[in-house]
């Protein structure tokens, strides 16, 4: 949250370098979370915008509890 924060600042002076530095900074931690860069899962293909029921996770999907 601190680099988007430091976005946000950069955004407010509209200082152009500072800009750039704290976008790097988010990038560098949506990286460390996973949330960018190579997938960490087994699958070759990513299914995050697919319903459930038309992935191969279906059917795990429709033996689970509610």
């Amino acid at each position: 949250m601190t680099a988007r924060r430091e976005v946000a600042a950069a955004r407010r002076s509209s200082d152009d370098n500072a800009l750039a530095a704290a976008r790097k900074k988010v990038h560098a931690a949506k990286v460390a979370l996973g949330e960018r860069g190579p997938t960490w899962w087994d699958d070759d293909r990513d299914y995050n915008r697919y319903l459930i029921k038309n992935t191969p996770y279906a059917d795990w999907w429709s033996s689970r509890a509610t």
